[in-house]
């Protein structure tokens, strides 16, 4: 069956399909029929529109709600900032305007991040990498969470800065919605978009770590399948929806509301759970996805083919053209190999993309695992023409390697979150979290061998002259003439 066989059972109910319009009540009769916004909503409820794009987008590309719910959010005091009260605080790791990105050539590869056993969800967000500006909603940022404790009781977050794209590595995700609850497991992935309230509890108090990209502008979208046909990757009909599901608490009680706004963090008292929409309807939602049931494609005669192929979710860069993206979710799942005469793992690459790769789970097939080397709950950034590629041992292996048929990734999952834009790391991603493997080049690169071979037939410049590293114009133009020849 192509679908994760998950060890913690989902109980929730859930609404398929990618996108699109969809409704859900909790109790029967809370939506209206057809009017958006009668003049009395039904049970007494409010009406409240969520707007995810402007109100004139495309048709195919607007995403808003209607929400029925017990109180608007409107209603809560004045927000306040959050005192920084660590180091590795939420707003102390998020830069204000990219001043606190290091941007830099290096490639880099971190160490598994270790859990932070004593912060709950909001706390244990580290900023590791991003690009551009959530004020002027563009870019995006790469975040660790490792948290070890649930989210305090009448405690909500939300992000006005972007769209939350989640990947789990260890340990289950139970997250309340205001458009109702998700379950997110190793292997899964959810998205919350930019402004939806959510509490995140940890099932059976283990744990959890793992990935977030935060996208600065637009909205993840499925790629397009061109000469692939109408079906194939992530299909749309595997991403789950929750159904709507509300708390009644909004008399003699206080809930403390969190906000990230422009890269900080601040706080609101209200007197009402936010998570009180009875019923909803619209194109703006949170969804998860089981990466088990991606259908990968690749080559069947010869050559690697590129990694784009993988593509789980996308976010187009309107401004850098057709094909490329703010950012595209990648994924390296179980496949087989049957390439002939073709060196089979990723070759070696320079790219105008920044790519930033986590494993959740198992081996990645081109990179040496344990210490030292490519972990679950590690990371790698190669940025923009910042050469890599598979290791010396990698190399040397596949170079040999008997071309049978070959299943890779069993057991694994690899991913790449790729940008078109050149990703910074922040003090805390290069320093402070002590995770960097400072000799991840030399480690990696360093030993590979010189295979060249002269062949012996060959003109131009002689052996001597080339050990003395000269030789003539009449020298050249002989290999010039070998050339064309």
């Amino acid at each position: 069956m192509p679908v994760t066989q998950f060890a913690v059972t989902d109980t929730y109910e859930y609404l398929n399909g990618f996108g699109g319009s969809k409704e859900s009540e909790a109790l029967e009769g809370a939506l209206p029929l057809a009017a958006n916004s009668p003049q009395k909503c039904p049970l007494g409820l409010y009406n409240e529109k969520l707007s995810g794009t402007a109100f004139t987008a495309p048709r195919d590309e607007n995403q808003q709600s209607w929400l029925y719910r017990i109180l608007p959010s409107a209603s809560h005091q004045n927000f306040e900032p959050v005192p920084d009260s660590s180091p590795n605080s939420l707003t102390s790791t998020t830069p204000s305007f990219g001043k606190h990105f290091n941007a830099i050539p290096n490639q880099l590869r971190w160490d598994p991040f270790d859990f932070d056993r004593e912060a709950s969800w909001i706390h244990s967000l580290h900023l590791v990498a991003g690009a551009g500006d959530p004020t002027m909603k563009q870019g995006l940022g790469i975040y660790i969470y490792a948290a070890g404790s649930t989210m305090p009781d009448k405690t909500a977050f939300y992000s006005a800065d972007g769209d939350f794209l989640i990947v789990p590595q260890h340990g289950v995700l139970d997250i309340r919605t205001e458009f109702g609850k998700m379950l997110v497991r190793p292997n899964e992935i959810c998205v919350i978009p930019r402004g939806i309230r959510y509490h995140v509890a940890l099932h059976d108090n283990e744990p959890v770590r793992g990935y977030i990209l935060e996208l600065y502008q637009g909205h993840f979208k499925l790629p397009e399948l061109g000469p692939i046909g109408s079906n194939g990757l992530a299909n749309s009909r595997d991403f789950q929806t929750p159904v709507a599901d509300f708390i009644e608490d909004h008399e003699n009680t206080e809930w403390t509301l969190y906000g990230k706004f422009g890269g900080n963090l601040f706080a609101a008292k209200q007197s009402h759970t936010p998570f009180d929409i009875v019923a909803w309807h619209g194109t703006y939602y949170p969804y998860k996805y089981d990466l088990g049931r991606f259908n990968p494609m690749g080559s069947i005669s010869y050559d690697h083919p590129d990694p784009s192929i993988y593509t789980v979710l996308t976010a187009p860069s309107i401004p850098h053209g057709a094909g490329t993206a703010v950012a595209d979710f990648v994924i390296f799942p179980p496949r087989w190999l049957v390439a002939e005469n073709t060196f089979r793992p990723p070759w070696y690459h320079r790219n105008t993309m920044s790519e930033f790769m986590g494993l959740i789970m198992g081996n990645y097939d081109a990179k040496g695992a344990g210490k030292g080397g490519f972990q679950p709950a590690g990371a790698s950034l190669h940025n923009t023409m910042s050469g890599h590629g598979p290791d010396m041992q990698t190399f040397e292996k596949a170079s040999t390697m008997d071309l049978t048929p070959q299943k890779v990734g069993e057991g694994s999952m690899a991913f790449m979150f790729e940008s078109c834009l050149m990703v910074g790391v922040t003090e805390w991603g290069l320093k402070t979290c002590q995770k960097v493997q400072e000799s991840y080049n030399a480690h990696s690169w360093g030993p590979l061998k010189v295979h060249f071979k002269r062949p012996e037939t060959s003109r131009g410049v002689g052996n001597e002259e080339k050990k003395n590293g000269v030789g003539d114009a009449k020298d050249m133009s002989s290999v010039h003439d070998i050339k064309g020849k």
